[in-house]
Parts: structure tokens; sequence; C-alpha cells
């Protein structure tokens, strides 16, 4: 027991609070198109950003083609989402069940058919990613299938929907119950999303479009939910007053999980439109920000190899592509050289694979002290007269799918057996 307490302390020690969160995924956004969703194949914000996006973009569906679907759109989404044998993990999640982008944009359209063609394992990947780090952002029906149920029109009552929503902000959305209409958006003075995009001082967003979306009931709203923006109806003939009550509002349950970001609202599709933009643009860069904090696989033993070769094992999983694993080891007074050496599986050692080490936090590639950038998996680095104390070591997969835009959006070619992981043992020898 004393020992275990004694190990549990020095991992709490590894743990750089603080440390950049924004590296070590594959990309920076993946866009939830699918069944009973608008089918969007593009997000402008993210060009605007710079950043990086794949998206799973079903056939297209309206009020007068409801069943366009075929089973390739079902097969497609769950082989996606919940695994296949080529990733058996998810296109969301990497070998150890952490997340394999920084955020997800799930668009709006039918909330209760979308998650019900998820499955219990596609909405299971869903939690499973917010809750090892991942963010999400989602608008309108993003925003219902992220809460636990809605309230029921009418009189008031919380209805949850277990089998088809995922319980992300685990509260209850209220429907507006107002449909093709317009509000103004009132942003939330000194709140969250004036940090992530300059208004200019324009806190009051003129027009939005609207199609149904909803509001958090706040009376049975979490602990920490907090409101980034409101509606703003005042002056305006509307079928119902929803002035003042949330549009934006945002969740984070811990330091290792990732920031929900729900919008009641449709912003996501302008392009020119600058304060429908920016308001996208903040709260993208707010949800991105939530990420949640890298972790320490393990404080490695001296002389002791440490096989990273189980599926499923979080602990001792293969590595993903573009992923870092990271170590720690005390390096005590007297060591005349510290060697850290990597060693591949047969049939698994033409992967490349990098190795860092780092005295002041993790070793990401372009703040380590120490690295090897050579071809393939087995390879090992000294360090010559290391100085007594902590030291990181990291692990990355510089191999890579092949990514193209096809019918329903990215397809993987090349080497997609890295999907499922690079196994590879890790040893760190003193003399």
């Amino acid at each position: 027991m004393k020992r275990f307490f004694l190990l549990f302390a020095l991992a709490l020690s590894c743990v750089c609070w603080g440390q950049d969160n924004t590296k070590g995924y594959y990309k920076d956004i993946f866009m939830d198109s699918g069944i009973m969703l608008n089918s969007r194949t593009d997000l402008p914000v993210t060009e605007m950003l710079g950043l990086s996006m794949e998206a799973f973009v079903s056939t297209p569906h309206s009020s007068t083609a409801k069943y366009k679907f075929s089973r390739t759109d079902t097969l497609r989404q769950r082989e996606l989402i919940a695994g296949s044998p080529i990733d058996e993990n998810g296109i969301l999640l990497y070998p150890d069940g952490q997340p394999r982008f920084r955020m997800v944009y799930m668009n709006g359209g039918k909330a209760v058919n979308h998650g019900r063609t998820l499955g219990d394992a596609g909405r299971k990947a869903y939690q499973d990613f917010v809750k090892a780090g991942g963010s999400y952002l989602g608008s309108c029906a993003g925003a219902y299938i992220a809460s636990i149920g809605s309230v029921k029109p009418g009189d008031n009552t919380n209805v949850s929907h277990t089998d088809t929503y995922m319980g992300l902000w685990p509260g209850h959305a209220v429907a507006t119950r107002l449909n093709k209409s317009y509000t103004a958006v009132d942003i939330v003075a000194d709140g969250p999303l004036t940090r992530y995009f300059d208004f200019d001082g324009r806190m009051h967003i003129d027009s939005v479009r609207h199609n149904g979306g909803c509001y958090p009931n706040m009376e049975t709203a979490p602990q920490g939910t907090e409101i980034l923006a409101t509606y703003s109806t005042k002056g305006r003939e509307m079928e119902r007053n929803i002035d003042a009550l949330p549009v934006v509002w945002a969740h984070k349950e811990s330091d290792w999980t990732g920031r929900v970001v729900l919008c009641g609202s449709h912003p996501e599709g302008a392009r020119i439109e600058a304060d429908n933009l920016g308001l996208m643009a903040a709260m993208v860069r707010y949800a991105m920000a939530g990420n949640g904090m890298p972790q320490i696989k393990a404080i490695l033993t001296p002389g002791v190899p440490r096989e990273m070769t189980r599926r499923r094992d979080p602990a001792f999983a293969p590595l993903g592509d573009r992923q870092y694993h990271h170590f720690c080891i005390e390096v005590p007074k007297g060591v005349e050289r510290m060697t850290i050496g990597l060693e591949g599986l047969m049939g698994s050692d033409d992967f490349d694979l990098h190795l860092y080490a780092s005295r002041k936090g993790f070793a990401y590639a372009d703040e380590a002290s120490w690295g090897n950038v050579g071809e393939k998996v087995s390879k090992t680095m000294e360090i010559l007269q290391p100085r007594a104390g902590k030291y990181y070591i990291s692990v990355f997969c510089a191999t890579t799918v092949t990514a193209t835009h096809g019918k329903y959006g990215v397809e993987y070619s090349g080497r997609t057996d890295v999907l499922n992981g690079v196994p590879y043992i890790i040893r760190v020898d003193f003399e």
C-alpha cells in the first residue's frame, strides 16, 4: 500500500499543469454531417482559423426526400464512429482511448434520429472522446443530442433520452419551438468568448439563423454550466418570447475532460457575415482551449522493458498516428550514461517512430532537448552525464494515413494499418 501511494504521488508530480495541450492530435476537427444531420461538407471557420478538418457526410435529406439513405450510409457511419476491423477504436479515438482530434463539431438536423443511427457503440465513442479530453461543439440538433434529454413542451416535464442522446452535457435542453427564423444574439460581457475573439466592442449580433433550436434548462443544469451568449428578441415579432435566454453555453467536468460548447442557433454556415463568423470562431477556440491535460503513461523503471503492445489496455496500448506517448523517469545522482531505447516487433518495425527527452516538461518535438527521428521503430538515444532529477520521455508516431475527399467525406488509404496502433517496447538503462 505504501508503494502504491509513493508511485501515485510521483505520477502526480509528473503532470505539468499549464503544459501545452494542443499537440499530439491527428488533426484539429472532425465534423459529423451524418445520417439525419445537415449534410454540410465544409466549415468556413476552419479556413478562417487555419485549422485542419475531416468529415463524414451522409446522403443529403430533406422534408421531401427523407428516405434516400442507403445501407452504405449506415455501414460507413458505423465503421467510422464505432469501429471496424481496420480501425477497431473508430475515427475519434486512438488505440489507447485518447482523442484523435482536438474537437468534434456536430451539425444541426434530427437529434433523436441521428442518435438512434449511431447506436450504443457510436454514442459511447463520443462519450469516451470527451471523457478522455476531446472537446465538442454542437449547434441545434448537435446541442440537443449532447444533453441527457429535453423538456416536454407544454408541461415542462424533463424527458430523458438515454437510448438516443449522449449526455456529454448532463442537463436538459428546452425547445424554443421557433422554426425558420432569425434572432439577435448578445455575447456575455467579460465572458469567455470575448477572450477568444476580438468582437471590437460589438457584443450584439443582429441576425443569427434559428430553426427549431434550444436553450438549457438552468433549473436542472449541472454545476459549472457557463452562459456564454443569450438570445435577443426585443423589438421583433416572434411567435414565442425567448429574449435573454441562453443560446450558447458550455461545461467542462474536470481538467482531464474536454469542454462541451453548445449553441441553440446556426452561425456555422457564415462565410462573410463578420459577426456570425466571429461568434463561430470564438466558440471553436474556446472549445479547443478546454482540451484535457496530457497524461503520463507510466513512470519507467530502469532496466525494465515496457511493452506497449496490448490493444484496449490504455496503459500498455500501441501508438496512433501523430500521437505522443509520454513517460517519466527519475535519474539518481552519479549516473554517467542514460540510454533510452525503442524496439519494434517483428512485422511492425516499418513505421516511423520518433524518440524525444526533456527535463523541463512534456517532450514535444519542438521543445525537447534530445531527439532521435530516424526511420523505423527501433532506435536508441544516449544522454551523457545526466543531471539528477526527473526526465520526460516521449514517443511520437510520424507515420499516418493518406486522407482524400470522397462521396462520404474523408476516405483513408496508404498506411491504414497504423489505425490499430504501432506496438513497441521502450526501455531505459543507467550506467
